[in-house]
C-alpha cells in the first residue's frame, strides 16, 4: 500500500533536493511524526524540513499565543464585570460564557465583520418585540434573553482589545491576526517554500492565508482525495471541488494528488452489534486475529468509549499508541474530590455549618473511598469499618469533627493532620483548595505509578485553580468552586505517552487526517455519532449563520463524510461496527455514510453479532443437614421456634437456615427515615404501656379517655428509644410520627366506642405475654419448644380473644382457613401465626374450652373492619370463628408434619422455585 504521505513526498522530491528552507504545514500533530519517519526512509542524507501543524503556523504568523479555556474564562469575566452594572455570579456566568467564547472564536476564524453581525442580531431581537399595536407582552426570561443577545456587541470589542494587548487569545484571534500579518510574514520569509499537505475543510481565515501563500510564488498544496469523490457530486469532495472552482491559484495550476485507490478491491465487513460494549468487545476479537499491528488502526467515532476499549484490548497487543486523553471524570480520584465538595455542600444545605457537623453518608463515602480506606487500614485494626458500624449502631445522622478526630487518633501524625484538615471549617476558598492539595500530597506516598499520574494531574488542576483564585478572587463560596470544577473536569483529560510509530494506533476520527492504514477497525458508526447530530451549541441562530456564511451542521456533515471515506481510500481490510440497539435518542440506525459505502461497494459482507448466551439451568439453592447444622437445630428446639420463624420456614427454608442456623442478621444501617418495623415496635410498645396497668380489670369509657391523653407522650418516648438520635420534628419522619399517633388514637377511639355500649364488657387478661409449650413428634427423640409473645388476650362479653396487632394491611381473606392442604402458601401465614398463638395459650394455660375462644388480628390500616377473626368456614355468610380442641388438634398434627421436615436429616433446606424475589 502506497500511503498519501509517501505519494506526496515522492512528488515533492522530484522538484526539491534540499529542505533547508522548506516548511511543511500539516493538519495535526500526529501527522508530523509520520511525515518525518517516511521522509527519513526516502532521503539518505540531508536536513529535514521544518514541520508545523496548522495551529503552530497560525501562531507564528499572528504572534499571538494560545491561552487555555480556563484562563480565557477568567479574563472574560473581568471584562464582563467592568461592563455590567449587575453582573451574574461567576458560576452562572461560566454556564453561558463558554458558548459565547465559542461563538466569538467562530466569528474570528471566518473573518466575519463582528459589528455587522451583532447589529443584525440586535435588530432581529427588536423585530421580534415589534407589534402593530405597539404592545408586546414578554416574560422576564424572554426580556433577559433579548437584552443578553443585544449586549454581545459590547463584550466582543473590549475583550478582543484586552487579549490583543496581552498577546494571548483563542484560536479565532490567532487566525484574524494572522490574516492581517500574512503579507509581512511572507515578505520576511520570501526565501521559504511552504507546502500545505492533507487539508480538506478550511475556515475563511485559512482559505485567505493559503491563497496568499500560494499566490506568493513557489509554495504548493497537496489535497488528499480520491477521484471517485472529486469527479462526482459526492459530499466528501464538497470543499476541494469548491476551492478548485473559486481560487485564483487554480486558474494557472492543476490540483495536486488525486488518488484512485478507492476503486481497488477491498475486504469490507459491516458489523452490527447490540450496545456499545458488544461492539468494543468484538473489535477486540478482530484484533486478536492479527499477528502484526504496525499498519493497523482502531478508530473510535465515539471517543467517550475509550475506558471500555482499554479494558477490552486482547493480550497479544504488546505496543499501542493512543491519540486521545483518558477523561479525568472517569478516574477514581475524581470521586474522592467530589466527595470532599459534597461534605460541605450538604453541610450548608442541612444548616450544620455553625456546629461543623457532617451528613453521615458524605462522611462514609469519603472514608470508604479506596485511597482513604487504604491509608487508614492498620494491622488487625479496620478503623473505618469500626467507625461505620458505630454510626449505624448509634443511628448518627450527623457526625461531628470531634468524632472524626477520634477515628483518626490511632493513625500516624501525618495522616491524621492531612485528613483532619479536610474537615476543618475554612475561612477562605484558598484554605479549602490548600486542604485538597495537602491531601493529594499525603496520598502520593502510598500509591502505584499509575495512581501517581492521576494525582499529579489533579495537583496541577488545583494549583491552577488556586493561582487563578488568588489573582481574581471569583470563587465566592465552595459551591461555586465545586460547580466550576465539575465543568472543568468534564473536558479535561490525562494524556497518554506512547511509541507513535509502533504497534496498534488507537485514535479518534480527526486524528486520522493524512494517515493511511492497511487494516482499519471503525467503531460507533451510527447516525448521530457519524455525522454528529445537527444540534448546535451557539447563541447565533441558524438563519443568521447561513446569511453570514458561517458553517452549520450541513458543512460539518460534509467534513465527517470526508474523514470517513478518506480513511477507507487506501485501506485493504475494513471492519465497520455500529450499534443495532435503539434508545430514546434514536441510535440503532447505522450511519448514512455506511449506507452510501454499501451502494458504492456491492461486495460488502454484512454481519450481526451478539454476545454468546450460556443457557445454564438455574440450580435452586440447597443446603444439606450435616452434623453442625443438626447441632444448631437441636439448640433451636431447646430455645424455641416462634410463629414468625415457622412461617419464615414455610416461605423459604433457605431464609430460615440463614436466620436460625447461621444466625445472620440484616445489615445495620443508619435509620434516617423511620423504618416500617420501627413504626410497628413503637405502636406495640405504646399500647403495651397503656394497657398493662389494667390487666385483670374491666375497661370503661373513662379509662380509655385517660389513655388517649397519655398516648402522644408515650409515642414520643418510644420513638426516642427505637429511633435513636433521629429527628421526628420535620419531613418524612414527622409524617411517620403522625401516622404512629393516628394508629394509636384511632385504636383507642375504636376501644372507647366498644366499651361505651352498656351491653359490652371488656376485660384485659394479658398484654405482650410470653407463652411457651413443648410438643413431641414421632421420629424425633427430643421435645420441640414453641414460644411466642402474644400482643394481647382479653375477654369480650364472656368470649376469650387472642389478639395480634398488625400495623400493615390485613383483610378477612388473609385469615380464612378452610383446610390445611398447603400451608406453604403465603396467604395462610397470618392465620398460621394467630393459630399458633392460640395453641400456645391453650396449652400453657391448660385451657378447658368452657368459654368460647377466638383468635385474630387488629389491622391498624383496616380498623374500620374491627377485629378480624380466624374463619374456618367456606361460606362467606356464615362465618365459623370458634376455636375448639378438635380444630387445634387437627392444626397441630399439620404443624408437626412441617416441624418433622425441619428435623429430618434426609430432607435438605431447598429454595422454593416460585419465590417472587
Amino acid at each position: 500500500m502506497q500511503s498519501f504521505i509517501s505519494e506526496t513526498l515522492d512528488d515533492i522530491l522530484k522538484t526539491t533536493t534540499s529542505f533547508e528552507n522548506v516548511l511543511f504545514v500539516l493538519p495535526s500533530q500526529r501527522a508530523k511524526v509520520f511525515v518525518k519517519q517516511t521522509l527519513k526512509e526516502k532521503i539518505s542524507v540531508g536536513f529535514l524540513p521544518e514541520i508545523q501543524n496548522i495551529e503552530q503556523f497560525v501562531q507564528q504568523v499572528s504572534g499571538i499565543e494560545k491561552a487555555d479555556s480556563i484562563q480565557l474564562l477568567f479574563h472574560f469575566y473581568t471584562i464582563y464585570k467592568n461592563i455590567e452594572e449587575n453582573p451574574d455570579s461567576f458560576d452562572v456566568f461560566s454556564s453561558w460564557a463558554f458558548t459565547v467564547l465559542q461563538d466569538f472564536n467562530e466569528l474570528d476564524q471566518h473573518l466575519i465583520d463582528t459589528k455587522e453581525i451583532f447589529i443584525y442580531l440586535r435588530d432581529i431581537q427588536r423585530l421580534k418585540k415589534w407589534s402593530v399595536t405597539g404592545t408586546f407582552k414578554e416574560t422576564e426570561l424572554v426580556k433577559d434573553h433579548y437584552a443578553f443577545l443585544e449586549r454581545l456587541h459590547k463584550y466582543y470589542p473590549v475583550f478582543y482589545a484586552f487579549l490583543l494587548e496581552k498577546k494571548i487569545g483563542y484560536q479565532g484571534i490567532m487566525y484574524r491576526e494572522a490574516s492581517k500579518n500574512i503579507s509581512a510574514f511572507l515578505e520576511k520569509n520570501s526565501h521559504k517554500k511552504i507546502v500545505f499537505i492533507g487539508f480538506n475543510a478550511l475556515n475563511k481565515a485559512e482559505e485567505f492565508l493559503f491563497q496568499r501563500v500560494l499566490e506568493n510564488g513557489n509554495s504548493e498544496i497537496y489535497w488528499d482525495l480520491d477521484e471517485a469523490f472529486f469527479k462526482t457530486n459526492h459530499q466528501a469532495g464538497t470543499f476541494i471541488r469548491k476551492y478548485k472552482k473559486e481560487w485564483k491559484y487554480y486558474e494557472k495550476h492543476d490540483l495536486k494528488t488525486l488518488g484512485s485507490s478507492f476503486s481497488e478491491p477491498k475486504n469490507i465487513q459491516v458489523i452490527g452489534a447490540s450496545k456499545n460494549t458488544t461492539q468494543i468487545k468484538y473489535a477486540g476479537e478482530i484484533l486478536e486475529k492479527f499477528e502484526n499491528f504496525n499498519n493497523t488502526a482502531l478508530v473510535m467515532a465515539d471517543e467517550t468509549l475509550l475506558p471500555i476499549t482499554l479494558n477490552s484490548l486482547p493480550k497479544n497487543i504488546n505496543a499501542i499508541n493512543i491519540t486521545m486523553g483518558y477523561p479525568l471524570k472517569d478516574i477514581p480520584t475524581t470521586t474522592l474530590i467530589f466527595s470532599i465538595f459534597q461534605l460541605f455542600t450538604s453541610q450548608e444545605k442541612l444548616q450544620k455549618t455553625a456546629t461543623n457537623e457532617f451528613y453521615y453518608k458524605d462522611v462514609v463515602r469519603f472514608f470508604k473511598n479506596q485511597a482513604i480506606y487504604k491509608l487508614l487500614i492498620e494491622e488487625k485494626n479496620a478503623l473505618v469499618d469500626n467507625f461505620c458500624d458505630r454510626i449505624a449502631k448509634e443511628n448518627l445522622t450527623f457526625i461531628s469533627k470531634n468524632e472524626i478526630d477520634q477515628l483518626l487518633e490511632k493513625s500516624n501524625e501525618e495522616t491524621r493532620k492531612g485528613i483532619s484538615t479536610i474537615f476543618m471549617p475554612f475561612s477562605t476558598i484558598a484554605d479549602s483548595i490548600e486542604g485538597v492539595l495537602g491531601l493529594i500530597n499525603l496520598l502520593k506516598e502510598e500509591t502505584t505509578d499509575l495512581e501517581k499520574e492521576y494525582l499529579f494531574r489533579f495537583y496541577t488542576v488545583f494549583t491552577q485553580l488556586k493561582n487563578l483564585h488568588l489573582e481574581y478572587n471569583y470563587f465566592q463560596d465552595l459551591k461555586t468552586l465545586a460547580l466550576f470544577f465539575r465543568q472543568l473536569i468534564a473536558s479535561e483529560t490525562l494524556s497518554f505517552q506512547g511509541e507513535p510509530l509502533k504497534g496498534l494506533q488507537l485514535m479518534g476520527m480527526l486524528e486520522t487526517r493524512v494517515l493511511d492504514f492497511e487494516n482499519v477497525i471503525l467503531t460507533s458508526t451510527n447516525e448521530g455519532v457519524l455525522p454528529a447530530s445537527s444540534q448546535q451549541n451557539s447563541f447565533i441562530p441558524f438563519d443568521v449563520k447561513v446569511a453570514f456564511g458561517l458553517p452549520t451542521y450541513r458543512e460539518k456533515d460534509a467534513i465527517f463524510s470526508y474523514h470517513f471515506f478518506r480513511l477507507l481510500q487506501r485501506a485493504k481490510n475494513i471492519f465497520i461496527l455500529y450499534n443495532t440497539e435503539h434508545d430514546v435518542f434514536g441510535s440503532g440506525e447505522k450511519s448514512r455514510f455506511v449506507t452510501q459505502l454499501e451502494m458504492l461497494k456491492p461486495n460488502i459482507i454484512q454481519k450481526i453479532v451478539s454476545p454468546e448466551v450460556v443457557l445454564d439451568t438455574i440450580d435452586l439453592k440447597q443446603i444439606s443437614k450435616n452434623k453442625s447444622v443438626f447441632k444448631q437445630l437441636k439448640i433451636l428446639a431447646e430455645k424455641g421456634i416462634s410463629p414468625s420463624a415457622f412461617t419464615n420456614y414455610l416461605h423459604n427454608p433457605i431464609s430460615f437456615y440463614k436466620q436460625k442456623i447461621l444466625k445472620l442478621k440484616e445489615f445495620d444501617d443508619v435509620e434516617e427515615t423511620v423504618a416500617f418495623n420501627t413504626l410497628g415496635t413503637v405502636v406495640h410498645e405504646t399500647l403495651d404501656e397503656l394497657y398493662t396497668p389494667f390487666v385483670g380489670k374491666f375497661l370503661n369509657k373513662e379509662v380509655v379517655s385517660k389513655m388517649e391523653k397519655e398516648a402522644k407522650s408515650l409515642v414520643v418516648k418510644h420513638f426516642k428509644i427505637h429511633f435513636k438520635n433521629g429527628d421526628i420534628s420535620t419531613g418524612k419522619n414527622r409524617l411517620i410520627f403522625e401516622v404512629a399517633n393516628r394508629f394509636v388514637s384511632n385504636f383507642l377511639s375504636h376501644e372507647k366506642k366498644l366499651v361505651s355500649d352498656i351491653n359490652n364488657q371488656l376485660k384485659i387478661l394479658a398484654t405482650e405475654e410470653n407463652l411457651a409449650t413443648e410438643i413431641t413428634i414421632d421420629g424425633i427423640d427430643f421435645p420441640i419448644k414453641i414460644h411466642g409473645q402474644v400482643d394481647r388476650v382479653d375477654e369480650l362479653n364472656g368470649e376469650i380473644r387472642i389478639i395480634d396487632y398488625k400495623t400493615g394491611m390485613v383483610d378477612a381473606s388473609n385469615l380464612r382457613v378452610v383446610n390445611y392442604d398447603d400451608l406453604r402458601e403465603d396467604k395462610f401465614h397470618k392465620a398460621i401465626q394467630v393459630l399458633l398463638y392460640a395453641l400456645l395459650f391453650t396449652r400453657s394455660k391448660n385451657y378447658d374450652f368452657k368459654q368460647p375462644l377466638t383468635a385474630g388480628i387488629y389491622s391498624f390500616k383496616n380498623l374500620n373492619k374491627g377485629f378480624l377473626s380466624v374463619n374456618f368456614s367456606s361460606n362467606y355468610r356464615q362465618p365459623d370463628t370458634l376455636i375448639t380442641q378438635e380444630k387445634l388438634d387437627e392444626f397441630l398434627e399439620e404443624i408437626k408434619i412441617y416441624i418433622k421436615e425441619i428435623y429430618d436429616p434426609e430432607i435438605d433446606f431447598i429454595e422454593p422455585a416460585d419465590l417472587k424475589y
